[in-house]
Order: structure tokens, then C-alpha cells, then sequence
């Protein structure tokens, strides 16, 4: 095939220039092409395609009759004939270079029959599209099955090529962007919105109108491109090429529209689901990201976005004023204080705001000082936004109701100094200085923190109070409890219904003015009172007596209602040991000096008997004085004075908010409760060492009754037998009213009764002190040690074990 020789020789010429002077590698060129011919076996009319590859190379050829030959790649069309090239000395001629590439392919596009539309129409519809509008051939589709939601017009005589259709996809997508922030805007005013999304919509409606600026540019370039192309059309309706907008040069115009579009689209889809600081958040979550155009744009969204945030953020922290009309803020106002805002709350205002009182045991838990610091506000996370982060929101939390507090609870007179102390630079906080509204609300959190530890402590004294609580209800004034006693053991004896309040508070004065108490401040001694609990039918006076001190508002926010329910177990549980205390004490000084009366008896062998008795009865006493005294010492000195050193270590320090104060006072009173109380936190046994406690004091009285009983005998029976030695001298008295045989059998019925008791305390004993050994708390196993004296319970165990088994 001559043609096919000439026209692979013409091509290997023009693509390796070097192959011309080179015949062996120009021929080796050649057989290589023809190799590659010979193994497509599919491939015909091999000149054909020569002689398309020559026109894509060097625009056109011409062949013999001046016929520009053209070529399609659809297999299914047939190809046309072409003539062979006369390659002679000439080799090939050129086709004419006034005919460009883009005249051949439109020539050939009419010979398929369907013209491309043309561009400057399809920018129309693209300028439509970016306004959100469907187009003459591109319309937006209702349905969205469509990629962007678009579709095009089917037209006989034109068609749109897929590389357009791409394009204009991409362009769509702007418009649909455009249309879901548009929609979102307008649904923002036509209904009521917070402030947070008030300034995002102004936000967006800013950019929009840059967008609109945009389109106005483009569609005056669009004008000029219509009156270009039109005059560039010619007579045969062939267009020249022309200078101007282009769909590629509209694409890369609004490309960074794209960017902001989304960015957009993204922040109002986020906005249907939050709101408030929430919104704010999730927006900063976008500042996470590598690109700087995303982030820069982000940063400045947020800065117009936060900045009703940052206002409702600023009242708060240097006024203690929420105002948040649409809920948006982290902090929400309980709506059932809403009335007490402006009022020193009392339980009356309390009840008829509505707010409900937790009852415990016929008193109110939750004082009304302690329902308004910690329920007047409540903390929403969820609303709080993360570059605020959780341990400052809590901050600004606390100030802001430290300063509410300060005004509305404590009323302060010197609240206004304090508001200006925390912003006397007048500094606006905003989204692009987070350093400096870190620094604002460390400053901010401590001078109201400050200020409220010195209202308590300076003005409402409770330091004072503390102290009281610790000498009267945990009986540190050791004089006045002694006086109390001493008083009130009479009247305490007798049954509680016999017993009337203003005698007990009457005896109360006297024991305040007996002793060291009557020295400490009127405003604390007002405070104690002396009540009566609740009692059933045979109680006694000893079973229902308790100590009340008064806490009213604002000292009630620290001294809660619940705390003084603590309190008065506390001196439940101290004032029964100091009852036991006392009456082990009086019988051990009343037989000590009665002894010496029944032990002179002249008959050895009663004398002996009694003296047994009386000895048994002394070690018991003693027994019983060291274990209630050890357990004294351990609860004032070990218990109180060691968790009162820590309270005050902490108030000294001066740090932390009134939360942290409250927090320490619960601590405080917690530790005292569960270590005097000695509860233990193995699940089930809390209150086994308590139990078996109190066991014991109830063994004591009924042994120190036993022995009221023995020695009451002892001297009727002394007396009776000095009756009888009278008698034998001669000296006649009163006859003796006991027999001998009865009084013998009162003895040993009384000796019998002391032994039961002495044996059962000795058991309760050596069982608190084997659970005090397995307690979890190391205090209450050094009790245990101390209580065990020289292994006292052990070694008695070990021998009634011993004595069983040789039985």
C-alpha cells in the first residue's frame, strides 16, 4: 500500500524531525509503525487514520481534489473514502490555514445533523441559575432526583456537551446553595428568633448582598458578551471567536462563592436543630480546619454571630443580671424564683411563689437561702460553648450568682463598688480576644468570690457560728454542759409529757449564765433555744431533749436546714454519751463515801460478802468510765478538733467561690457525722458499731440502776444489823422491819442482777471492740486498740473459751 508507505513515512518526518537525515532510523521507525498496524486486526481504513492523527497534528490537509476530508470516532457511522495523496516531490500541501480547528469540528457537528448550542445562551441560564431561577435550557428540578437538582431541555436541534453539562453543574450547585440560605433567612424574620440567630441571619444577609454585587458584575458582562457575539456573527451563522465572560471564566469567578456557600448552607442546617450558645459552638467547631479560607471566614462569622452572646455574657459576669429573653444563654433562670428577685426570700415568699420544701424528719431540709443559691439558676451545658470550655463556664456561673447573691440575698449596700472593681477598663468581651476573656473571668470570679467570703465572715459572722454549733450542740463549752446537766438531770428523769418547753428554756439561761457561755456574743446566745422532739407513750425527758440553734438567711445558704439536722444527731449521740458520763461519775463517788458507812459492819463474814460485791462493782464502774471516756476523747479530739483545723485552714486560705464553701462545710460536717457516728462504708454494716454503741449505754444505765438498788440494800442492811448489835447490848430500837432470810435473798437477787449486767456489758464491749478492729476507718481501729487495753477483751475472751472447752 504506496499510500499508506508515503503517508506513515510523512508522519514519522513530522513527529521525529531527527528521521530525516537518518535513513536507517527512519526506516526502523517505519517498521515499527507497521508492526503496530499489522496486530490491529480491527482497525481499517489504516490510511484513514493516518491521515486524522496528520490533521490533529497540523490542523488540516489537502487532498488531491481540494476536499477537506473529515473523520468520526464513532464506529457505527460509516467513514468517508478518501482519495490517495499525491505525495510526489511536494510530498503533502497543506490545507488552507484560514480554516481553524473549531470551523472543521463545526462542520462536521452539521454533518451529524445537531449544532452545539451556543455558549453566550447557556451563560444566561447560568446567571439565572446563581440567583436560585431556572433557565430557558437549564431548569432546577422540583423533584431533587437530579444531581443539584437540576435538569436539562431536550432541543431537536441543538445539543449540550457533557463537559457543559459538568460545568454548568458546578454552577448550579452555587445557585442551589444559594437558594437554602436565602429560604432560611427569610423564615428567620418572618417569625419570632433568638438573638444568636438574628445575627447569623444578619450575618448571611450581609454576604448575600456581596453575592448580589457579584451578579450584578456578571450580567453587565453578560450584556456585553451578547452584543459581542452578535456582532461577531456572521452572514452563514458561522461566530468568530471572541474575547469576553465564558462559562470556565464564570466558574472560576464564583469558585470562591462556592466556598462561602457552603459554609453558609452548612451553619443554617446546623441552626434548625440548636440554638443559643449550642449554635455558637457547633459554628467554632468549624475553626478546626488546614484551610485558611475556611477558617478565616469561620472566625469572622463567629465574631458577628457571638456577639449577643458576649453581651448577655458580659451582664452576667459584671452585674449578676441574666438577660436572655430567648432562653439562649448557658444559665436559665428557674421560673418558679422569678418573683424573688428583688426581696429577701423568707419560707412565706417561698410557699407562695410556688417553690415546694423538701420535709425530713418534721423540718425543712432546704432552707430558703440554700434553695435560692443553688436552684434560683440552673447550669445548661449543652447551650455552653466549647471555646468557653466547661471549668470556665462554671466560673462564670459562679460569679454571676455570687453577684445576684451579693445583691438580692445578702443585700449589699457596697454591691455597685463591686460591680465596678470587676471592669474598670470598661472592656468589651468578643469571640476574637478568647485571652483576654480568660483573663476577664479569672479577675471577675475572684473579686465577686471575694467580696461574698467577706459578707459571710465580716457581716453575717459565721465563723461565729460555726464556733457556736462546735461549743453548744458537739458540747466543746465542757462547763456549760456540765451546768446543763446538772440542771436539767431532774426534770430530764421524768416523763416527757410531763415536761414543758419554757422550763426547759428557762433552765437553759441558768446553765448559759453558770458558766463560761454567758461570754459569748448576744447575737449567738439568741440563737440557742431547747426543744422537745416528737414522743411516744413511755419516754422519758433523756429520750426527747435536744439543743436547737437558729440560722436564718443568708447563713442558712452555708448552715442548711438539712446540715442542722446533722448537727442535732451529732449532739443526740454526745449528749447520751455525756448522760452516761455523768451517772457513771455520781454512782462511783456516791459508793466510794457510802462504802465506808456498810463496810464497818462487825460481822466479818457480811463484811467480807459486801466487800466482794463492792470490789466486782468498782473494776465494772472503772471498766465502764474508761471506755466512755475513751470514746469522749476520740470524738472531741480526734473527730472535732481535727476536722474543725481543717475548715479553718480552708476559710483562712480565702480561695474558691461560696460553692467551694458550702462544699467544705458539708465535708466537714460529713467526717464528723460518720467518724463520732462511727459508720462504716462496708455495704450493710453501717451502723452495726452504732447499734451495738448504744446497746451498751442501755446496758450501763440498767447496771448503774442495779447498783442504786445494791447500795440502797447495803445500808438497809447495815442498818438492820446495827439494830441487831444495839439489841444484844441492850439497847432497844426500832424493830427490824427485814428478816434475815429475806434480806439474804434481796442480796443475792441484786448480786445476781449486777453480775447478768456486768457479763452482758463485757460482751458488748469486747464486740465493739472485734468491730472496731474490722472498720474501714483507720481512726475508729486505733479506738479499738485504745479501748482494748492490755488486750483486756482478748485475753477475756481467750479464757471463757479455755473455761468452756475443760467443761
Amino acid at each position: 500500500m504506496p499510500s499508506v508507505d508515503n503517508s506513515l513515512l510523512n508522519l514519522v518526518q513530522f513527529l521525529v524531525p531527527s528521521a530525516k537525515d537518518d535513513e536507517r532510523y527512519r526506516r526502523d521507525l517505519i517498521e515499527h509503525c507497521h508492526d503496530i498496524l499489522g496486530r490491529q486486526s480491527a482497525l481499517h481504513h489504516k490510511h484513514a487514520v493516518l491521515l486524522f492523527l496528520r490533521l490533529l497534528i497540523d490542523g488540516s490537509v489537502e487532498n488531491p481534489s481540494g476536499v477537506i476530508t473529515s473523520l468520526s470516532l464513532e464506529p457505527q457511522l460509516p467513514l468517508p473514502s478518501v482519495e490517495p495523496i499525491n505525495v510526489g516531490a511536494q510530498k503533502h500541501k497543506r490545507m488552507d490555514k484560514e480554516k481553524t480547528k473549531a470551523v472543521i469540528l463545526r462542520e462536521h457537528r452539521a454533518r451529524l445533523g445537531k449544532q452545539h448550542i451556543s455558549e453566550h445562551l447557556l451563560l444566561r441560564d447560568a446567571i439565572y441559575l446563581l440567583q436560585g431561577i431556572s433557565g430557558s435550557y437549564v431548569k432546577f428540578s422540583e423533584n431533587q432526583q437530579s444531581k443539584n437538582g437540576v435538569v436539562f431541555v431536550d432541543d431537536p436541534n441543538y445539543q449540550i456537551p457533557i463537559s457543559t453539562r459538568t460545568l454548568i453543574h458546578y454552577i448550579a450547585e452555587i445557585g442551589h446553595l444559594y437558594s437554602r440560605v436565602s429560604a432560611f433567612v427569610r423564615s428567620k424574620e418572618e417569625r419570632a428568633a433568638g438573638t444568636i440567630e438574628q445575627s447569623l441571619c444578619h450575618h448571611l444577609q450581609e454576604q448575600l448582598a456581596q453575592y448580589y454585587r457579584t451578579i450584578a458584575i456578571l450580567e453587565t458582562q453578560l450584556t456585553m458578551n451578547t452584543t459581542n457575539v452578535m456582532e461577531a456573527e456572521g452572514s452563514e451563522g458561522t461566530r468568530s471567536q471572541y474575547v469576553g465572560l465564558t462559562l470556565r471564566r464564570l466558574e472560576a469567578w464564583i469558585n470562591d462563592w462556592r466556598l462561602r456557600m457552603r459554609m453558609m448552607s452548612v451553619c443554617v442546617e446546623s441552626a434548625k436543630a440548636v440554638h443559643g450558645g449550642a449554635l455558637v459552638s457547633l459554628i467554632h467547631g468549624y475553626t478546626d480546619n488546614g484551610d485558611p479560607f475556611i477558617r478565616d471566614f469561620t472566625n469572622q462569622l463567629l465574631e458577628d454571630v457571638s456577639k449577643p452572646f458576649f453581651s448577655m455574657l458580659q451582664k452576667w459576669l459584671y452585674s449578676g443580671e441574666l438577660q436572655d429573653p430567648f432562653g439562649e444563654f448557658f444559665v436559665a433562670l428557674n421560673p418558679d424564683f422569678s418573683t424573688l428577685n428583688t426581696v429577701r426570700p423568707s419560707v412565706g415568699d417561698f410557699l407562695e411563689a410556688g417553690v415546694t420544701m423538701d420535709q425530713k424528719d418534721g423540718s425543712n431540709v432546704q432552707s430558703p437561702g440554700t434553695r435560692l443559691w443553688e436552684s434560683k439558676y440552673q447550669f445548661r451545658k449543652d447551650l455552653l460553648p466549647r471555646f468557653v470550655g466547661e471549668s470556665f463556664g462554671k466560673r462564670i456561673f459562679s460569679t454571676g450568682k455570687s453577684l445576684n447573691f451579693i445583691r438580692y440575698g445578702c443585700h449589699d449596700s457596697d454591691w455597685v463598688a463591686t460591680r465596678d472593681r470587676l471592669n474598670t477598663a470598661g472592656k468589651t468581651l468578643k469571640y476574637s480576644d478568647i485571652g483576654g476573656l480568660e483573663r476577664s473571668i479569672d479577675t471577675a470570679y475572684r473579686i465577686a468570690s471575694h467580696r461574698l467570703f467577706e459578707i459571710f465572715f465580716e457581716k453575717f459572722k459565721l465563723l461565729e457560728h460555726l464556733a457556736a454549733l462546735k461549743n453548744y450542740l458537739m458540747l466543746g463549752h465542757g462547763d456549760f454542759a456540765d451546768q446543763l446537766m446538772e440542771t436539767l438531770g431532774p426534770s430530764l428523769a421524768r416523763p416527757a409529757n410531763t415536761l414543758y418547753r419554757h422550763n426547759l428554756t428557762a433552765t437553759l439561761e441558768t446553765a448559759i449564765s453558770s458558766s463560761n457561755a454567758q461570754h459569748d456574743p448576744p447575737d449567738v446566745l439568741r440563737r440557742l433555744d431547747a426543744r422537745m422532739l416528737e414522743y411516744s407513750h413511755g419516754e422519758i425527758g433523756w429520750d426527747v431533749f435536744t439543743l436547737e440553734y437558729k440560722i436564718d438567711p443568708p447563713i442558712d445558704t452555708v448552715i442548711s436546714s438539712e446540715a442542722m439536722v446533722q448537727y442535732m444527731k451529732l449532739f443526740n449521740h454526745i449528749w447520751k454519751m455525756k448522760r452516761i458520763e455523768s451517772a457513771l461519775s455520781k454512782t462511783w463517788m456516791r459508793i466510794a463515801g457510802g462504802s465506808r458507812t456498810f463496810l464497818k459492819l462487825k460481822d466479818m463474814n457480811i463484811r467480807q460478802e459486801l466487800e466482794s460485791n463492792w470490789h466486782r462493782i468498782r473494776l465494772t464502774i472503772g471498766e465502764m468510765i474508761h471506755i466512755i471516756r475513751q470514746m469522749q476523747m476520740y470524738i472531741q479530739i480526734e473527730v472535732i478538733e481535727v476536722r474543725w483545723k481543717h475548715i479553718l485552714s480552708f476559710i483562712n486560705k480565702g480561695q474558691g467561690d461560696l460553692d467551694s464553701l458550702i462544699a467544705a462545710h458539708n465535708l466537714y460536717l460529713e467526717e464528723l457525722v460518720s467518724k463520732a457516728l462511727m459508720i462504716n462504708t462496708k455495704p450493710g454494716k453501717e451502723d452495726v458499731v452504732l447499734d451495738r454503741v448504744r446497746k451498751m449505754f442501755g446496758i450501763i444505765l440498767q447496771f448503774l440502776e442495779a447498783v442504786d438498788a445494791f447500795y440502797n440494800f447495803s445500808l438497809a442492811e447495815a442498818a438492820r444489823r446495827d439494830q441487831l448489835q444495839d439489841r444484844m447490848r441492850g439497847i432497844y430500837s426500832a424493830v427490824p422491819s427485814t428478816d434475815p432470810d429475806v434480806a439474804e435473798t434481796n442480796r443475792r437477787q441484786n448480786v445476781d442482777r449486777i453480775a447478768d449486767y456486768a457479763s452482758s456489758f463485757s460482751d458488748h464491749a469486747l464486740a465493739l471492740v472485734q468491730s472496731l478492729q474490722n472498720h474501714t476507718d483507720t481512726d475508729c481501729k486505733d479506738l479499738a486498740t485504745r479501748l482494748n487495753f492490755s488486750r483486756h477483751y482478748s485475753q477475756s475472751k481467750e479464757k471463757e473459751t479455755q473455761a468452756k472447752t475443760l467443761t
